[in-house]
């Protein structure tokens, strides 16, 4: 219906960051993450569009923006019938299809290929594929991958071997598994199974403008950025993470790596190009990735989240995936709000937060 304003939450611009030239730089860049958050019309045409719009630019001079669609109808501008603004975006229209073909992947003993999952939610191998990952940042195939690896996981804790909890996950060979299972487990699939022991965690504490910030890394990269108040207890909280692994303090070369990361602090909207160990659950993976995709200056509500990885009922569990982010600043959980805009909920505190923010939208 012309003139209905859409009701589901966007990725938006935080407060202080929503001036024309962000705006204009969105519509440049025909980022779909803006669509919802504003609309803009051109005066030599006399349609309005989604900031995604992929008709030809206009001039930044023929250009106004408006907060919703029916602003944009009341100033004599019709719907553009490419972009359709006024209509369902694709993220909406699709992500039950996304969530169902995550059920039957998460469900499934062995490997559902591509064409069987597409036909599944009726849509064409090609389409799944795209909408696939445009709504979760992982393909079909990477997802399913998240899948088998967290299933290891959780048997290797409880099986006779590691080879039964291999072939139990799903896996066809033990090999496949191997070569990945470094970057997966941050050690060796026995020294996971024995909780640790003997993996060893370099760590070091530094001062930052936000106080104290402890950075800690495997051998396979950057495994926990904390913050805070009390430097004990931010060494506390890094032996309840890795409580079997061995705990070693960073030497000079160390220096460096906790030097980055305080760059980040410093200036969070800096891209950072660190090695990370991420270690989580598939769904905290598929969270986690979705608040890397979030670009700088902006921010994006719990919902919007949960939508974007096709489980738009979980919000409470995107919640507890933020709250469970190791790695502050690297993985921006600090740019999500509630659905009014709040800071809350930001487990390093909500002035830290507020700062973060503002001082993206200022770089």
């Amino acid at each position: 219906m012309l003139g209905m304003t859409p009701t589901h939450e966007r990725l938006r611009a935080p407060q202080g960051a929503t001036s024309d030239a962000v705006k204009w730089a969105a519509v440049v860049a025909r980022d779909a993450r803006f669509d919802g958050s504003f609309y803009f019309s051109v005066a030599s045409t006399g349609v309005y569009c989604r900031p995604s719009c992929a008709a030809r630019r206009p001039k930044r001079k023929n250009v106004r923006f408006h907060a919703t669609c029916t602003e944009a109808e009341a100033a004599g501008f019709r719907p553009c019938r490419r972009c359709k603004p006024h209509a369902p975006a694709l993220h909406d229209e699709y992500a039950g299809k996304v969530a169902h073909a995550c059920r039957l992947i998460e469900a499934a003993d062995e490997a559902l290929t591509l064409c069987a999952l597409a036909a599944a939610v009726g849509l064409s191998p090609y389409h799944f594929h795209r909408i696939f990952k445009a709504l979760t940042g992982l393909t079909p195939k990477a997802f399913a991958m998240a899948q088998r690896h967290k299933r290891v996981r959780d048997t290797l804790q409880r099986s006779g071997s590691v080879t039964e909890a291999i072939y139990a996950a799903g896996f066809n060979s033990s090999g496949r598994f191997y070569a990945d299972a470094g970057r997966v487990l941050g050690m060796t699939p026995t020294d996971f199974r024995k909780g640790g022991t003997g993996a060893a965690i370099r760590f070091a504490i530094g001062a930052c403008s936000l106080g104290s910030i402890l950075v800690a890394a495997s051998k396979t990269g950057v495994a926990a950025i904390l913050m805070g108040d009390d430097p004990d207890a931010l060494v506390r909280d890094l032996q309840a993470r890795f409580p079997r692994a061995e705990l070693i303090g960073g030497d000079k070369g160390f220096e460096t790596l906790l030097a980055k990361v305080i760059g980040l602090i410093e200036a969070p909207g800096t891209r950072c190009d660190l090695p990370l160990d991420v270690r989580g659950t598939a769904f905290q993976h598929r969270v986690w990735a979705a608040l890397r995709d979030i670009p700088p200056g902006s921010t994006a509500t719990y919902a919007a989240i949960a939508r974007r990885i096709g489980k738009p009922k979980a919000v409470r569990a995107v919640a507890g995936a933020c709250a469970a982010n190791p790695l502050a600043v690297a993985i921006p959980c600090h740019r999500v709000v509630r659905s009014d805009g709040g800071l809350s909920g930001y487990r390093w505190g909500v002035a830290r937060k507020r700062t973060l923010l503002e001082r993206e939208v200022k770089s």
